[in-house]
Formats: C-alpha cells, structure tokens, sequence
C-alpha cells in the first residue's frame, strides 16, 4: 500500500481537527451529466462533503481507470485547500464510504492522521446532493405534460412501421405552422433493420447536406462530422433491456423483439448544439403534431406507397394541440392545420446521388464495358474460403429464411466448395438486396492484382452480377502461404463440382461465431459458376490512387 510522505503527514497534523463528518463517493459522470468530459473521455466524479456544515469541500472528475488513490487525494484536498471558499482547512474526526476497498485503502492511508474511516451503503447527504444535481444537470427526456401523448404517439409510429415499404431517400414534407416551426422534412429509417425511426429534417438544405456529405466522405472522424452537422428532431428505437433478452445491436434485428420491450429515444441535433437527448415544450409539441399529421397520412395513402411508386401526394387535415399549450393566450381547444405531402423529386434526386456515390478506384486494365467497383462488401468483414457438407447445402436450399440463388448443378465430390462473407445482419441485408437488385451473381472470378505503390501483388476475388457488374470482395495477399494452401484445397473441391461453389452471406462478425457462421446465421445462400478471368476479357489490375484537386 502507498503511504502519505513523512513530510505531509506532519503538515496535515498542523492543521486544526473538527468533530465533523465527512461522506466520500466515487460514481460516474454519465450518471449526473453527459455532457461534462475529461479530455474527451467519460470520467468518474469523487465529492467530499461536509456533514456538520452542509458543504462540499472537494469535488474532481476524474479519468474512470483511476485507482483508490484517487479517494485520497481528493481528501487530502478537502483537507487543505477546499473549493468551498467559505470553508477553512480542517480535519474531519470520521469520514464515511460505500465502497469497501476504499475504506480499507484510506484506513491505512490515513492511520498517522487519527481521522475514523467507516462504510456505510448509504451516505444521505451525498445522496440528497446527487439528485439535486441531477434535476439541474439532466432535464426529463419528455417534458411531464406531454410525456404520455408522445409516448403513445411513438408506440402507433411502431405499429404502423412505415419503413417497412419506404426507403431513407423516398421524403415526405410537413407544414407544421406551429410556434416558430413552419415546414420540417421527413426521413424513415428501418427497411434494412437495424435502426429504426423518422428524422424530422428542420430544414431541407440541412437533409441534402447530411446526404452529400456521407456519400463524398469515408472517415470515422468526417462520417461524424456530417451527423453532427444535421439540424433535425429525431424518434428511434431501442431495446429497453438488451441484456435480459441477449440483444446484440450490430447481430440482432429490433422488430425481432416484442412490442414491449421496445423503447422511443426523441431527440434533437443541431450544428452549434450537437446531439440532445431531450425535447422542450414547444419542441414537443412541434414534433406531436407532425407525428400526428404523418401518422394520419400514411393511413390514407399506405396502399399507395412503396419502394417503386412514391407519386407526388398532398393531404391537409386538423391536430388539436395538446393541452396545456406554452401559450397561455391560445385557446386550448385549438386545433393546427396541417399538410403533409410527398416530395418526389427530391426523393429521385437522393437515391441518384446515392447510387453516383464516388468509390476509390479500383483497378485500371479492366474493359471499358465493367466497372470494376469495391463498395459491396462492408468494411472489416471476415472473407475465407472453405466448404459445406451436402446436407447443409440442402437445409440452406430448402429455408425459407435464407435468400437463395439456386439452379441445378453437378452436385458431386466430397462437399461444396463456398465462399463466406461475414458481417453484421444489417450490413449482410443491404448486400443481399443490392445484389437481387442486380439480377443476382452470375458467375466469381479470381483474377491478379498490384498496387505498384506498395509493390504488393493481390489474388482478387470478383463477383459479377446478371447486370454485367464486377465488385470486389476480398484481397488476398499472393505471398500468404495460409491463403495458398487453403486455395489449393478449395480448388481440388471445385475441380470435382465441374466449377461450380456456393456463396455465403452471414451475419456475425462481431460475435461468438466471427469466422466461424453457424446456420442460423446464413442470410444469403448463392450457388455460382467459377469462370477464367479471360473468359470476359479481364487483364491484371492495378490499384489507381485517387486525388481530390481543389479548383
């Protein structure tokens, strides 16, 4: 155990001792306030108060892998030099903890000083300071007279769950003619799982900005940058317990869960503000009466709309206010008009610009009829080459679970030769629906890459759909003598199926079954023919790097 230098002891034994009663609590920032911070980090907060005089003598954030030495010196602090201006430097005659470990820790600290060191599970005075603070730091997620009316408004969103037949491109308009509040812009999010909700765009430069901006840049640090950068409300979804129900949110789909579990997360973001996760009053009202207004649209019109037909709509109808409105001069009984309509041309013009999204080039030597692209395949997914029994293969042919791409094909030899691809299960279900979209595959390739920047030589995998396009989906390194004998096997089992190998899709990358996808995991199942580079003209490619010039 570290002890107190000679030298401060001796200076803390000058200092005058009190019969007072000090608490000492540890206990993390995020529980008070997300927004104070250590450098970046979230922190943990250690308080020292004074019980006699009803006074917090020492208060420090601290980085949250501190030890117990923090404790003392904190105490030490309080001691000496209290933030309190008003208090003097005095010794307790007993302090009190709810931790254990740093009871015994400052019990043998503090010996030379002839200060009681206790515990106790429950420090009032720092118990009544903790929600004090709490009610100023953290305002309610919902203010306490609307709190209910969203909450049901969001559960009718759920059931309604209109991103089952409509995209994030496909927008909606919506005059709300409420407080300051005059049109805001309507995004879903959900129809590939994962997350789910509606974004109420304020304004629609700050929807085509977000959209522009994550489809030019490709960083963590930009990709946060742009979402920090919306100027919207916002109404997602979450598991009210994960742990109860083993949720994982990258491998797990919400909608899996039942209705009661699910809990509404509103909120707002904004440029100079950043992410909040709490409505005010008026802004609570603004967004009730748009979910009220959409929600009622959509029951009119959700026959109509879908993925391919989203024709230009206009509906005007009445929201009473929730009372009490803010206003006390407004009739409480009044009711808003409100139009919502669909914005098919903006719409058009986001799916063109996600589907003109720029990819960093692959590979120059390739036909003009191709274009060779690498944004299929999800980042830090896991790629291998291995095989599947028969009676998977046929379990995986005959789920009604599993998308599948089958026609018949020599089914001999010992097992199929496959290739997996394995990621999360929303980013496997975007793959999944690109590629129906594209046909299907029709044929996989390997075929010999460079990057003379590198000096590198790479075995590329290249899958090729029925609309003639070719996506990368591995790189394997040439001199990897692990990949080289694992091709040498996967290559005898091709020989004995006539050139045919299936094509996995699985989610679970981040889980226990990374590398390893269990049946359960299997989303996409592709029987596929192995073709020659040659046979579609395809020479060795080179990596191409690709600047950005400022004009």
């Amino acid at each position: 155990m570290t002890s107190l230098p000679a030298n401060t002891l001796r200076r803390l034994n000058k200092i005058p001792q009190s019969t007072s009663v000090w608490e000492g609590d540890r206990f993390s920032v995020d529980e008070i306030s997300p927004e104070m911070e250590l450098e970046g980090e979230r922190g943990d907060c250690i308080v020292w108060v004074d019980g006699s005089e009803g006074m917090i003598r020492s208060m420090e954030v601290i980085p949250p892998k501190s030890g117990v030495e923090a404790l003392a010196r904190t105490l030490i602090q309080a001691i000496e030099t209290p933030k309190n201006p008003e208090a003097l430097p005095m010794r307790p005659q007993k302090i009190v903890v709810r931790d254990r470990e740093g009871q015994f820790f400052l019990r043998g600290a503090l010996q030379d000083l002839n200060i009681s060191v206790e515990y106790a599970p429950d420090l009032p005075l720092i118990d009544a300071l903790y929600q004090q603070t709490l009610k100023q730091l953290r305002p309610p997620h919902l203010p306490e007279k609307y709190s209910q009316l969203l909450l049901e408004m969001s559960q009718e969103v759920w059931e309604t769950a209109p991103w089952t037949w409509l995209g994030d491109h496909q927008i909606f308009s919506i005059e709300v003619n409420y407080g300051d509040m005059d049109t805001v812009y309507v995004s879903l999010l959900g129809m590939m799982g994962g997350e789910y909700g509606l974004i109420l765009y304020r304004s629609l430069e700050s929807l085509q900005r977000f959209r522009e901006a994550i489809t030019s840049r490709s960083s963590i640090e930009d990709l946060t940058e742009a979402f920090l950068a919306q100027d919207c409300w916002f109404l997602n979804y979450q598991a009210k317990d994960p742990e109860g129900w083993d949720f994982d949110e990258e491998e797990d789909d919400l909608a899996d869960l039942p209705d009661d579990e699910i809990m509404p997360q509103f909120g707002s973001l904004h440029p100079m503000e950043g992410q909040r996760l709490f409505l005010d009053e008026e802004e609570a009202i603004a967004v009730y009466l748009a979910l009220n207004a959409f929600i009622n649209f959509f029951d009119t019109y959700s026959e109509t709309l879908d993925l391919e037909h989203f024709p230009q709509l206009r509906q005007k109808c009445r929201v009473q206010l929730p009372p009490p409105v803010p206003d006390q001069n407004q009739d409480q009984n009044k009711s808003v008009a409100i139009e919502v309509a669909t914005l098919p041309q903006v719409s058009q013009d986001l799916l063109e610009l996600s589907k003109s999204n720029p990819v960093s080039s692959l590979m120059e030597g390739s036909p003009s009829a191709f274009n060779i692209r690498n944004d299929l395949i999800p980042d830090k997914s896991v790629i291998s080459l291995g095989a599947l029994s028969w009676d998977v293969v046929y379990q995986l042919r005959d789920n009604s679970k599993t998308y599948t791409q089958w026609f018949e094909f020599p089914e001999e030899g010992e097992a199929l030769p496959t290739i997996f691809i394995q990621s999360t299960r929303p980013k496997i279900k975007e793959v999944i629906e690109q590629l129906d979209d594209e046909g299907g595959i029709e044929s996989v390739l390997f075929n010999p890459g460079e990057d003379p920047m590198t000096e590198t030589t790479y075995n590329l995998g290249i899958l090729q759909t029925l609309e003639d396009q070719l996506y990368v989906f591995a790189e394997f390194a040439e001199d990897n003598p692990e990949h080289l004998r694992v091709k040498e096997t996967w290559e005898d089992l091709l020989e004995q199926t006539d050139g045919y190998c299936g094509i996995v899709f699985a989610m679970g990358a981040s889980g226990a079954s990374r590398g390893n996808p269990k049946m359960k995991d299997m989303l996409g199942f592709f029987i596929v023919q192995m073709i020659d580079p040659e046979d579609i003209g395809l020479t060795p490619l080179q990596l191409v790097p690709q600047f950005d010039f400022d004009d």
